[in-house]
C-alpha cells in the first residue's frame, strides 16, 4: 500500500464542483492499494501516516507529526499510485488492486483514521476528483508498506 504524503497549509478535493473534503494546515496523503494489500497492511501504513514527523518544531526540525500539531488529514484515494512505470510509455496497473479490494481497504483506512485523528476528510473512491493544495515547502513523502503477497 503506497501513501504520497503532502505537507500542506490547506488542501481540498471536489466531487462534480462540490467540496467533499477539505483541510487547513495539515497532510494531504494520496492512498494507493496494491494486489496483496489487506486491513493489516492499511493499519501499518496507517500507523506511519498519523506519525511520520514532517512539521518542524520549535528549533526548525521535522520532529512533529500530523497529531502532535492536531492538524487535518485529507485522504484521497488514487488508483494509479500503483502503477508500473519501469518500461514503456503507458503506464501498467497490474499491481494495483481490484475497486473490489481497494474501496473496502480505502473505507477500512478512513474509518480507523477517523478513531484515531480529530481531523480527518476524504475523497470519494472511483470518482473524477479535483485536488487543489498548497504544499507547505514543499514537502512531499512516499511511504509505502508491502502487503502480505507483495
Amino acid at each position: 500500500m503506497i501513501a504520497l504524503l503532502q505537507r500542506v497549509t490547506q488542501a481540498k478535493v471536489e466531487v462534480d464542483g462540490r467540496a467533499v473534503g477539505e483541510i487547513s494546515q495539515g497532510l494531504l496523503a494520496f492512498i494507493g492499494v496494491e494486489r496483496g494489500d489487506s486491513e493489516n497492511t492499511g493499519a501499518r501504513l496507517l500507523q506511519r501516516v498519523l506519525g511520520y514527523r514532517v512539521f518542524e518544531d520549535d528549533a526548525g526540525r521535522m520532529n512533529r507529526s500530523v497529531q502532535n500539531i492536531a492538524g487535518g488529514l485529507l485522504l484521497v484515494p488514487q488508483f494509479t499510485l500503483a502503477a508500473d512505470t519501469n518500461t514503456g510509455m503507458r503506464p501498467s496497473f497490474t499491481s494495483a488492486a481490484e475497486p473490489a479490494i481497494g474501496e473496502p481497504l480505502f473505507d477500512f483506512i478512513l474509518e480507523h483514521a477517523r478513531a484515531k485523528h480529530d481531523t480527518v476528510a476524504a475523497g470519494v473512491f472511483g470518482a473524477d476528483m479535483q485536488v487543489t493544495l498548497t504544499n507547505d515547502g514543499p514537502v512531499t513523502f512516499w511511504l509505502q508498506v508491502k502487503g502480505d503477497q507483495n
